[in-house]
């Protein structure tokens, strides 16, 4: 599969709740978060979608979904959002164990973490949590778990700065790999989509093996 081309733009959002509205301005595409690998245990399949973009200091994250059923119950950045309505998206600079994993329910509660083997997991500080902007259009309360036909999106500021284990002072012509997911561990119809298969007997997504290539632009669009 080719990579991921994340395109460089030359105007810097000053907040996430931005992003939206610049990822139209320069057409960046939305790419659907669709793989279902675990199909016959979680059959249930949201529309799920993402698009990304830099700025050389940024990423630019944007997530679209539509559900069936919502839960927003981790209130402090760190806890177990994987519980809840979440986005997640894996990033590895190079090839080999390491990588950070960095999850929002949506609510816009964050957890950041990196992992250099499987048996290690550090957490980002609340110092560093507070460098990554999010924005939610359903707001930033917490929600206990409700039913309906749910239409919400999420954006992401993220500073290089906020990659606590790694010395990226730019992104520009950085070669990566990543995978984008959607689960909800608690939701009445739990589910585990990825942008990349993922060929596991059972739902895991911290499996840096089957992550995809991805490339930051070094010019701007």
């Amino acid at each position: 599969m080719e990579p991921l081309q994340i395109n460089k733009l030359g105007t810097q959002p000053t907040c996430a709740q931005e992003i939206p509205a610049l990822l139209d301005q320069y057409g960046i595409k939305w790419i659907p978060i669709a793989e279902n690998n675990w199909a016959e245990s979680f059959p249930y399949e949201p529309s799920v979608s993402f698009r990304m973009a830099h700025t050389g200091q940024h990423m630019l994250l944007h997530y679209k979904i539509e559900e069936t059923c919502i839960r927003a119950v981790a209130e402090k950045d760190n806890d177990k959002v994987c519980e809840d309505s979440c986005c997640e998206f894996f990033f590895q600079q190079q090839e080999g164990p390491s990588y950070y994993n960095i999850e929002c329910n949506c609510a816009g509660t964050l957890l950041l973490g990196f992992r250099d083997n499987p048996l290690s997991r550090k957490r980002a500080t609340p110092e560093i949590l507070q460098l990554v902007d999010r924005w939610s259009s359903l707001g930033r309360e917490k929600r206990l778990l409700q039913e309906g036909d749910f239409h919400w999106q999420l954006a992401l500021l993220i500073p290089v700065a906020a990659l606590f284990q790694s010395n990226i002072s730019c992104l520009d012509g950085l070669h990566a790999r990543c995978n984008f997911y959607k689960c909800g561990d608690q939701l009445s119809r739990p589910h585990y989509l990825s942008w990349q298969p993922i060929r596991t007997d059972k739902p895991n997504f911290h499996v840096p093996q089957f992550f995809g290539e991805c490339r930051f632009e070094e010019h701007c669009l």
